[in-house]
């Protein structure tokens, strides 16, 4: 581990030098702390768990994940009225982008490592971090430079590199104060996602490329938020002389890849467990992998960790096996509800579950498959389970554990014949972040109806191979491909599985949600549209165009009084591939910005 301390006085004064920063976010003086900031209050445990809502301190504000705010100026009543006032460019390059608030200040992560603090009001500079990465890490990595936020925690900001390492930030002026390395990048490891905080630890997954030579698979860590020291370590794969060591087949340590935890996790203060998503292996066809029809804990699973050791309280895989690259890395959000999942519409349910209980519950869609789980947060118990987009990867669910039956006509064999597979590769669901609203007990989430052809890209899988699969987009089987509806947004109730509404159409949808107290969901597609529907029955009240793929994460904050709905567009997102689907639709992108809207003023 490299801990270096660099001191405020070792200053190059560069062109930012006449907003009291330097390129690097060293301020050039005391004095050079903005007035917004000069009074700054430590962000405390206690605020993380009840944040107050003119704030968004957290990953989709609070540790349930929920991407929902109690705020309701702005509501189903008067979002039509709602103005643009102010907008910022970004740095080039991909929009997945979530912004936090906090007492009037905007903490903005842009890609390439930079971290802007911005007067939320209006969207002027206070100061600017710029770390000086590595020539052409984005392709050594594999991550394209792919960021979603910051943390905040006491009187610091905290950033999770490109170059694997944790950097903490003087939250008043953007003075770096400590920097870890969690990695070697140059072994193709990065981070794509700020860190979860709790009780004074960085909880921080990692993104391991599938041609990383590391073994053991990726890893999560836990980090002290003063010293930068790591705590406790553990690998995502499960190694020959651990508990499930045994499910790779025989193969090697060193031939365990990949399984990256490249998103955030969510916590539950009560039971004191953080609750973790993984993804696949690499190589993705078995026939390659070597290791037959072993299940590779712990892929595509839920990890429930103690956050002081990082031990494991319990895990709960979700898919087996995955030869189509079908993460299981999304939110797991944590929801206390009456457990009462309809016969008619949820096709996989726990004999054991008493109908109306109420449990906290792990819930949502965690994977690319599309299926909303539900289990026990506590013991991570099965409870049910249900489709939403088409999918063919599996035929069932064992009832009582949840483990799925696999349909083997959909798992690659050869580079010359193709499958076909569903859900496509890009999701089903994919890191576009779902929302649930305590106000609707539903679930929102972004989802795309697609399949792929798939066949193996080489016979022989050699030592910097990646996932050897090629693939083509398809449309689901039996449908107009002049007209089918790609785009869908899915209200599910948490308690009974039921589909509350759904909204279709053409484009993709490739962004993600935010559900708010005026009973609106907001989301936005691959073309230009950002748009709120009422959260109870899904019609558009309000819709804008912007300026290219809406992708980014939607957020809301208030200022003496003044709701703000805050939006990244217009730069390069995975979502356009799904327009080989309709092309009769475009879009430009590139041009990465964040929009604020408000209703006008009083």
């Amino acid at each position: 581990m490299v801990i270096r301390r660099l001191l405020a006085s070792l200053i190059v004064c560069l062109s930012f030098a006449c907003l009291g920063v330097t390129a690097y976010g060293q301020p050039t003086s005391e004095s050079s702390v903005p007035e917004l900031l000069e009074s700054f209050v430590p962000v405390t445990d206690a605020m993380l768990r009840s944040p107050d809502p003119d704030n968004w301190i957290s990953f989709r504000n609070g540790y349930e994940l929920w991407g929902y705010s109690s705020l309701d100026q702005v509501n189903a009543d008067n979002v039509d009225q709602l103005r643009l006032v102010w907008a910022r460019a970004m740095q080039h390059g991909y929009q997945e982008v979530e912004p936090i608030v906090y007492d009037g200040v905007m903490f903005l992560a842009n890609v390439e490592d930079i971290v802007q603090a911005l007067d939320a009001t209006t969207g002027d500079l206070l100061w600017e971090y710029r770390r000086n990465l590595p020539d052409n890490i984005a392709n050594v990595t594999g991550t394209r430079y792919r960021y979603r936020n910051v943390s905040i925690y006491d009187d610091k900001i905290f950033l999770a590199t490109n170059d694997a390492f944790l950097v903490a930030l003087d939250a008043r002026t953007g003075t770096l104060i400590w920097e870890t390395q969690r990695a070697d990048y140059r072994e193709r490891v990065a981070q794509t996602a700020g860190p979860t905080i709790v009780k004074g630890k960085l909880i921080t997954g990692s993104r391991c490329n599938p041609s990383s030579p590391r073994p053991g698979g990726c890893f999560i860590t836990a980090h002290d938020v003063d010293t930068g020291e790591e705590i406790w370590r553990i690998n995502t794969a499960a190694t020959p002389d651990q508990p499930g060591g045994d499910t790779w087949g025989g193969l090697p340590r060193s031939a365990r890849r990949h399984a990256s935890a490249w998103m955030v996790g969510s916590y539950d203060p009560a039971l004191d467990l953080v609750y973790w998503g993984t993804g696949p292996p690499a190589p993705l066809p078995e026939k390659l992998r070597g290791a037959g029809k072993a299940d590779l804990l712990f892929t595509n699973s839920t990890l429930a960790l103690d956050p002081d050791t990082g031990e494991m309280a319990w895990y709960f895989q979700h898919l087996p096996r995955d030869n189509w690259d079908l993460d299981h890395v999304f939110e797991r959000m944590i929801v206390e509800t009456n457990v009462s999942p309809n016969p008619e519409v949820v096709p996989w349910i726990n004999p054991n579950v008493q109908p109306g209980e109420m449990r906290k519950i792990i819930t949502g869609i965690p994977g690319k498959t599309g299926l909303v789980w539900t289990l026990d947060a506590e013991t991570g118990e099965f409870l049910w389970a249900r489709p939403t987009v088409y999918q063919n990867i599996m035929t069932g669910l064992d009832l009582e554990t949840g483990r799925p039956s696999i349909d083997e006509s959909t798992t690659p064999q050869s580079v010359e014949n193709a499958v076909l597979a569903c859900p496509h590769l890009l999701g089903g669901k994919n890191q576009p972040s779902g929302a649930y609203s305590p106000d609707t007990k539903a679930l929102y989430n972004p989802l795309n109806n697609a399949c792929m052809d798939l066949a193996m890209s080489v016979d022989i899988a050699g030592p910097s191979d990646g996932y050897d699969i090629r693939t083509r987009v398809r449309h689901v089987p039996g449908v107009d491909a002049d007209t089918a509806p790609v785009g869908r947004l899915e209200a599910v109730s948490a308690s009974t599985g039921a589909t509350l509404w759904t909204y279709e159409q053409r484009a993709p949808i490739y962004g993600s949600v935010l559900a708010t107290g005026g009973n609106l969901v907001f989301s936005g597609d691959v073309v230009r549209r950002f748009r709120a529907l009422n959260a109870e029955n899904g019609s558009v009240l309000w819709e804008t165009i912007l300026n290219g793929p809406v992708s980014g994460r939607p957020m809301t904050y208030s200022i003496n009084g003044r709701q703000y709905l805050a939006i990244g567009s217009g730069g390069l997102t995975q979502g356009t591939s799904f327009l080989q689907l309709t092309p009769e639709l475009n879009t430009p992108s590139g041009s990465n910005t964040l929009f604020v809207f408000a209703l006008p003023a009083r």
